[in-house]
């Protein structure tokens, strides 16, 4: 069985989407309708903007988004068994299944960067990659140890668990970790806390727009983060989506979930392939590959 997982923020880079652009008319065709909806010139962010434009939240979740939609739109074998997406890229993922239109699918998800941003700037916050600590439980327990905000974030694979907080939480949780045995404890260059408590303002603003779009039932199961089950059932699949800003992300349980369902090899949809490196590390025994 095939699965298909989808690139979350961070994959971006500069001159992201000309490539796809040259070479095909039908993403042309996209890149601009992306264009209309969002009303500004995101395509030419994407295929010829700075690094400093890139980078701002409510320009990369689209960025993300509309390349890996529309990757796996021109695809000619996008025949998912299942599928799953990082974080952003569980609405890439839903929008490549037919869950969602193209359209609404990407006013979600600019909804959503925006209300990132604004948590982002009511709250300021930041994350860290703990690298070289297996133990996951012992990480829980240190975050939960520290009075200030820190929280597991994503659980990406053996040996790299990202957490999420306030600046003071993650400076604590920084020592602690380290002196439990952790080899690095990495700051990450994002905007902001997410997928903590500290993006709570974000979910309520965000939970009346998921509510009011129409979802369909994707033409396969979508795992999503907050659970790492297969669901199909678009009412589910809202309130999945709209506890996920708060909740971690559950990749590492998502894939072991997937091999064990059947899938033999997993394509990564996006602009870079992070995803790729994640699933050999959870099962060596799985190939994994670029779209």
């Amino acid at each position: 069985m095939k699965a298909y997982i989808f690139s979350g923020q961070g994959a971006q880079f500069i001159g992201m989407g000309k490539e796809l652009c040259q070479k095909s008319s039908v993403a042309k065709e996209y890149f601009d309708l992306a264009d209309r909806i969002l009303d500004f010139d995101l395509s030419r962010i994407m295929t010829s903007g700075t690094e400093e434009e890139l980078k701002q939240t409510r320009i990369t979740q689209p960025a993300v988004f509309v390349y890996s939609v529309v990757k796996a739109r021109i695809a000619r074998d996008f025949k998912p068994a299942m599928v799953a997406g990082h974080s952003l890229g569980e609405f890439s993922a839903l929008a490549a299944t037919r869950a969602l239109s193209f359209a609404d699918a990407l006013r979600l998800v600019y909804q959503r960067a925006m209300a990132m941003q604004a948590a982002c700037e009511t709250q300021p916050g930041t994350m860290a990659a703990v690298l070289g600590l297996e133990d996951t439980s012992l990480v829980e327990i240190i975050c939960q140890s520290i009075e200030a905000t820190v929280v597991p974030a994503n659980y990406n694979c053996p040996g790299q668990l990202v957490i999420s907080g306030s600046r003071e939480g993650i400076a604590q949780a920084t020592e602690r970790l380290k002196e439990a045995g952790a080899r690095r404890v990495l700051p990450l260059n994002v905007g902001g806390a997410f997928h903590s408590p500290l993006m709570l303002p974000a979910q309520e603003q965000l939970a009346k727009a998921i509510r009011q779009t129409t979802f369909k039932t994707p033409i396969c199961p979508i795992y999503q983060n907050v659970n790492s089950r297969p669901e199909q059932d678009p009412e589910i699949i809202k309130e999945n989506l709209i506890a996920q800003l708060t909740a971690p992300v559950q990749w590492i349980q998502t894939i072991e979930n997937m091999v064990n369902d059947g899938a033999i090899q997993f394509v990564e949809v996006g602009p870079k392939s992070v995803l790729s490196a994640f699933v050999k590390k959870i099962n060596s025994r799985v190939s994994a590959i670029e779209l």
